[in-house]
């Protein structure tokens, strides 16, 4: 079934039916798993905590990481994204970097606790799996305008970061309540035994994240390629790379006459850098600041994933609404409130306020801090979807549509050409000082000046 609109002009735009636009849809779903299980709440607080010889060293070696993959996703990501364009394909592009998340996230499950021979290696299976997912992303996302007519994008890129939200929830849950246990009880969130025997001891709860998030993709990613119409192939790989790079030069020449395209790249370039920060490190953070294990970190993320599915969910309709500017500007200005405060919550303090700090083995969050910071992650959750969906929203209106994926390969590329800065900075500075506040505040400078620059981007 397709849906056919009157453009105005010769001939009408004909958009495919419900199912290929749910099929799609389901691309976050089946991605969102990777930055919620392995990025943010389960495995990388674990490897803070268990692989790495400190919570300090860990978020380091983390941060590095972090900054080697998003140096190659920024230099790759507009080459690729120019090829795309130029072959009119989006499909095969998905389908070989798909390939590379799956392969980088199941090998993540040698990473036993207390073996640092295996940090080597364990860093660089998630760099892979980091430049997989990312270019995934790239390639389907310019397939959006072609699903649904221009005043339904917000709605359609809120939905699918909600829908992934959703997607990131329920993987947590299954983790949590049915995989990873507590060292000391033996029992998961749910007071079970772990499923498939997995030893609390070694960790395999949390290491079997890797696997699992793999699974997951394959399984929730099948759809898109079944239902999803692709562009036809518009000439061979090898004349689209020629035609693509000139495409490319020719695009890049042309951003200081297309200012407001210009400055929104920018502006984007340095408030993503800051936002995929935060959300890699919040929980080793966490884990750190109030010695939270798996469990309370997880159960912190599912939190945050409601905040954020009713975030993006809500950040849809004001984007078409109101325009994706000024649901970017609104959420950057949540973000920047809340990382402030965070940074002056201790496990017994609040605004340096004496609080009374959590009771060891006690209930789940009963500190007032612990409390604090919870609230505090669900406005960064809340805020954090709409960002990204109004994001690639303002890119659709502001990119020529015929060159939409090499647009989004440069949007990807500011998103990452400086994305190695912030996690580099929060290493470098959590190492210098031996403190993962210290590392954290690098965070303010990101969201100020993006905010800044955005307020010059005209729509």
């Amino acid at each position: 079934m397709t849906t056919t609109i009157e453009t105005g002009t010769d001939s009408a735009k004909t958009y495919p039916g419900r199912a290929a636009v749910v099929s799609w849809i389901f691309f976050d779903w089946a991605a969102q798993p990777y930055f919620t299980l392995i990025t943010t709440f389960v495995f990388a607080p674990y490897f803070a905590g268990f692989v790495a010889s400190d919570p300090a060293s860990g978020q380091a070696l983390w941060g590095f990481a972090t900054a080697a993959a998003g140096l190659a996703i920024a230099l790759l990501s507009p080459v690729l994204g120019a090829i795309a364009d130029a072959s009119g394909r989006r499909k095969p592009w998905i389908a070989g970097f798909g390939a590379l998340l799956v392969i980088g996230a199941s090998a993540m499950w040698i990473g036993k606790p207390g073996n640092p021979d295996v940090i080597p290696a364990l860093l660089l299976a998630y760099a892979i799996a980091s430049v997989g997912v990312e270019f995934a992303t790239v390639f389907n996302n310019a397939m959006m305008p072609t699903l649904v007519p221009p005043d339904k994008i917000g709605r359609l890129s809120g939905t699918g970061w909600a829908t992934g939200y959703v997607g990131g929830i329920l993987s947590l849950v299954l983790v949590l309540g049915f995989l990873a246990a507590n060292a000391e009880t033996g029992r998961t969130l749910f007071g079970l035994t772990p499923l498939f025997g997995l030893d609390p001891l070694t960790h395999a709860g949390d290491r079997i994240t890797g696997p699992l998030t793999a699974l997951w993709f394959v399984v929730f990613v099948t759809p898109m390629f079944l239902f999803t119409p692709d562009y036809p192939a518009k000439r061979p790989i090898r004349d689209a790379l020629g035609e693509g790079l000139r495409e490319l030069r020719e695009s890049l020449a042309s951003l200081p006459k297309q200012k407001s395209m210009a400055r929104f790249l920018l502006a984007n370039m340095i408030y993503t850098d800051g936002l995929v920060s935060l959300f890699a490190f919040g929980g080793i953070y966490a884990a750190g600041t109030f010695g939270w294990d798996t469990i309370r970190i997880g159960t912190f993320g599912i939190i945050l994933a409601i905040a954020g599915t009713f975030g993006a969910w809500l950040g849809g309709k004001l984007d078409d609404a109101l325009g994706p500017k000024r649901v970017i500007t609104g959420s950057l200005v949540i973000l920047l409130f809340a990382i402030v405060v965070i940074l002056t919550v201790n496990k017994d303090s609040i605004l340096f306020t004496p609080v009374a700090p959590p009771v060891p083995d006690g209930p789940l969050f009963a500190g007032a801090a612990e409390r604090a910071y919870i609230v505090l992650g669900c406005l960064i959750g809340a805020a954090g979807g709409p960002l990204q969906a109004a994001s690639r929203t303002l890119l659709i209106r502001l990119a020529p549509q015929d060159r939409i994926a090499q647009y989004f390969g440069l949007f990807a590329l500011t998103g990452k050409v400086t994305s190695f800065i912030g996690p580099l900075l929060i290493g470098a500075i959590t190492a210098a000082t031996a403190s993962q506040k210290a590392g954290m505040a690098v965070l303010v400078v990101f969201f100020v000046v993006g905010l800044a620059l955005l307020a010059r981007v005209r729509a």
